[in-house]
């Protein structure tokens, strides 16, 4: 679920979603109606609220915390290049491919048809992303490789595991292949109108979402069971395409208005990601 820090890429998947369906929309009209959408004036008051919150979210990373012995302030912490090594590769987030470099005494990641994130060590296993309100936790395996990269994000966490290189390959290859062919995947329409019905009702079936995304739903669950609601039952779902992570966009028509949502479905059916953008 995303909230008003990530209007930029709500705006990009607006316009996105509606070039898909032959709507034209410049990069300025698209952020003025994410921020009509958000409940702000204008993109300018957005913009504005977003830059606070970033240095809200930074100074708190800054702020020098008392060491349990002594009360001396913690410092940012060097680590050791083999091991860094060792947090390199690849991650599975849904059915995308979170992808972790070593860059000097840090780290660089990206999601699959995203940009890459420089992530700063504030302890031999954690990591800080800088300027996004991202952080990572590498949980070691028996061999000291990690086994699995824990991804916390606006308060939530997204357990990754380590996959090889050919499996990366694959699940890329995947992605690509579907976006070509704008092929759904099996179960994800049902999935959706089974959300999008108990959300609206503000009853959803938290047994049916990842541990992830159903925390995230229980926080924002107050503002998605008003705007569902206001717009009445569904009418009709349309599939519009594959986004870059490999979840599955469609449109789905209510009496009084659309929205447009991305979902990814895990290996047993249970809904990995999901999230809402504006209809037209």
């Amino acid at each position: 679920m995303r909230d008003f820090r990530d209007a930029k890429a709500m705006a990009q998947t607006l316009r996105e979603t509606l070039n898909a369906r032959s709507v034209s929309l410049t990069v300025g009209e698209s952020l003025e109606l994410i921020a009509k959408i958000l409940g702000f004036p204008d993109w300018n008051v957005l913009a504005a609220r977003i830059k606070a919150a970033g240095q809200d979210a930074r100074a708190r990373v800054a702020e020098p915390a008392p060491d349990a012995a002594n009360g001396a302030a913690a410092t940012e912490i060097e680590i050791p290049p083999d091991i860094l090594d060792r947090y390199a590769g690849t991650y599975r987030f849904n059915n995308a491919v979170f992808t972790v470099r070593r860059d000097g005494n840090s780290l660089s990641a990206h999601l699959s048809g995203q940009g890459s994130v420089s992530y700063r060590p504030i302890s031999e296993t954690e990591f800080t992303g800088e300027n996004v309100d991202i952080k990572l936790r590498f949980v070691p395996g028996p061999d000291n490789t990690p086994s699995a990269l824990v991804l916390r994000q606006h308060g939530n966490d997204h357990t990754m595991p380590r996959i090889d290189a050919a499996e990366a390959q694959e699940l890329e290859r995947a992605i690509k292949d579907r976006m070509n062919r704008r092929s759904a995947s099996p179960g994800t329409e049902a999935a959706l109108r089974r959300l999008v019905e108990d959300l609206a009702t503000g009853r959803p079936d938290y047994s049916a979402m990842s541990a992830g995304l159903a925390e995230a739903t229980r926080q924002q669950l107050p503002t998605l069971q008003l705007g569902l609601a206001e717009m009445g039952p569904i009418t009709s779902i349309t599939f519009l395409g594959v986004g870059a992570q490999g979840q599955d966009v469609y449109s789905v028509w209510h009496e009084g208005g659309a929205s447009h949502w991305h979902i990814a479905l895990e290996a047993d059916g249970t809904i990995g990601s999901a999230f809402v953008t504006p209809g037209p």
